[in-house]
């Protein structure tokens, strides 16, 4: 059997190891061993996945308004979609250029190419929101499928009527959840399946007009996990006020004790997968150190996909085969270095290009074959070309790399790389990165909200009226659909500007640390798929969970 190998990253200049059964994944792609370490190669990734504040900006082919997350001054034109994905355009192209960098070609043709306001089809009403999906009168969101009536969430399919979900499928009438499939009616939850009419849950199952409980199973009417009648129950639960802030703070307070404490955790979260290594993964197969992923299969190092098979060192990809080092890439076969792809194959260095078929370094392409820099070319023209040319990337040590930061279409402060990643601005721009200054707002002469800690006591004054963020100070509103949730819930009004709540909830949950230590029950060695600063006392093997809590 072949040895790990250990490299020196060219990036941080940490040693890191390449294990032995990772070999044949690069093989079947194609690649050579990475020359970086997996941290550093996912930061890279991350940063060409934008997470970005919504603009109102004009397009710059109609001049109508438009909101988008580029802002006005991006270094790239920007059209409406309806603009982009008409034949009203055609997409600027270059000759190549031996005696330059290939990648700053690429860098200056990105700048010439117009790119689409904003990523997702079939929506409607779905303005404020990218990277949606066959949704409806969703607002301020963020990686959505088949959603309706959906507010302030990031990476959810076919929910509804709900706020503030992160990582959440099938869910509806609720709130402030994360990672929770199949639940109706539940708030302030995590971990929990096919549940409803409940709050503060976590690692729950078939859960049923409970509160504040862990670790239950097919029960109904229990607080800290004690059972009770139904009238008993619900006489005892009129003494929480989950719609004053101070009361839901003491709430939360109690409840973390109790996770802490008394709640037996996994060592993952992953869900019928087999031979896989890593964390939030469902219905998997030999995926290794692969994160919050879906029914895929033979993949290695990648974070966030669905339905996938044979990827490696790949971010934000679904139904994908024979990929590497892609980021946001949809329906696409053997693939390599490419970004924000939709429906290609066979091809290397592509950028927002769809349908495209054995293509080089291209940007904005549609249904393209056999282009380089998006200039069009004969099959054996193609051919030939490509290889002088990454000849010439192999020379200076360009070619198998992925696209250098400054190709990144918003500033690292504001991409998907910030929720796994913190790094300062300083250190940013020693990455060749950018950041990007959000505008300050001037809060002279604005009206605010005068605050109140009880939903109840909360009027209608409000929905004329901006609420500040407690962490930035960026003002925020609350809709007329919103208030008449939180009232009927009785949820406070938020403390935080939509996308600090998102992030907030994302650092809860987009953690790929973890540690070896002793399962609480049988001392058996294990590998925790936790930050230690979480603190928990029983964290069990797979046999010892199954026993305590299944």
């Amino acid at each position: 059997m072949e040895k790990a190998e250990t490299k020196v990253c060219q990036d941080c200049k940490n040693s890191f190891q390449i294990e032995p059964e990772y070999f044949t994944f690069y093989e079947k792609v194609g690649v050579s061993l990475p020359i970086s370490c997996w941290r550093c190669r996912m930061k890279h990734l991350l940063a060409f996945w934008p997470f970005g504040k919504f603009n109102k900006r004009l397009c710059d082919k109609s001049g109508e308004r438009i909101i988008s997350l580029f802002p006005k001054d991006a270094r790239f034109p920007v059209y409406s979609n309806k603009y982009w994905y008409s034949d009203d355009w055609a997409p600027p192209n270059l000759e190549y250029n031996p005696s330059k960098s290939f990648f700053d070609q690429m860098y200056e043709l990105q700048s010439k190419t117009p790119r689409p306001m904003q990523l997702g089809s079939n929506n409607q009403n779905c303005d404020y929101c990218d990277d949606v999906w066959q949704s409806k009168n969703c607002y301020l969101c963020r990686s959505l499928l088949e959603c309706e009536n959906v507010s302030y969430s990031y990476r959810t399919i076919r929910c509804r009527d709900s706020y503030d979900l992160f990582y959440c499928f099938d869910t509806e009438q609720s709130y402030d959840c994360i990672y929770c499939f199949k639940v109706f009616n539940v708030k302030h939850s995590f971990y929990t399946r096919d549940s409803f009419d409940s709050a503060f849950l976590y690692d729950c199952r078939d859960a049923r007009n409970c509160f504040m409980c862990w670790n239950l199973r097919h029960r109904s009417y229990c607080i800290l996990n004690e059972q009770y009648t139904k009238e008993v129950y619900l006489e005892k639960i009129k003494q929480f006020n989950t719609g004053s802030k101070l009361e839901l703070k003491k709430i939360f307070e109690i409840f973390n004790e109790h996770i802490k404490e008394d709640a037996v955790h996994r060592v993952d979260f992953n869900t019928k997968t087999v031979d896989g290594v890593g964390n939030y993964m469902t219905e998997c197969r030999r995926c290794l150190n692969s994160y919050f992923f879906e029914e895929s299969e033979n993949c290695l190092n990648t974070i966030r996909g669905l339905k996938n098979k044979d990827a490696v060192d790949s971010v934000g990809i679904l139904r994908t085969e024979l990929v590497f080092n892609v980021c946001q890439v949809t329906d696409a076969y053997n693939l390599k270095n490419c970004s924000n792809c939709d429906n290609c194959r066979e091809s290397e260095y592509l950028d927002f290009c769809v349908g495209c078929e054995n293509c080089f370094g291209c940007v904005g392409l549609r249904k393209k074959k056999f282009c380089i820099l998006n200039k069009q070319y004969g099959e054996g023209t193609y051919e030939e070309k490509k290889g002088e040319i990454i000849a010439d990337m192999k020379r200076i040590g360009e070619y198998g790399n992925f696209f250098p930061y400054k190709m990144a279409y918003t500033g690292y402060n504001l991409s998907t790389s910030e929720m796994l990643f913190l790094e300062t601005k300083e250190d940013v721009e020693k990455l060749g990165s950018f950041w990007e200054d959000l505008e300050q707002v001037n809060k002279e002469g604005l009206n605010v909200f005068s605050e109140k800690d009880d939903i109840k006591d909360v009027d209608d004054s409000v929905l004329t009226l901006a609420l500040l963020c407690k962490e930035t100070g960026r003002p925020f509103n609350v809709t007329r659909a919103e208030l008449e949730f939180l009232r009927r819930k009785s949820i406070p009004l938020p403390d935080f500007y939509p996308d600090v709540r998102t992030m907030r909830r994302a650092r809860e949950i987009f953690s790929i640390s973890f540690y070896d230590t002793d399962c609480f029950k049988c001392g058996k060695r294990i590998v925790a798929y936790y930050s230690k600063e979480s603190g928990y006392k029983k964290i069990a093997c797979e046999a010892c969970y199954n026993t305590e809590v299944a």
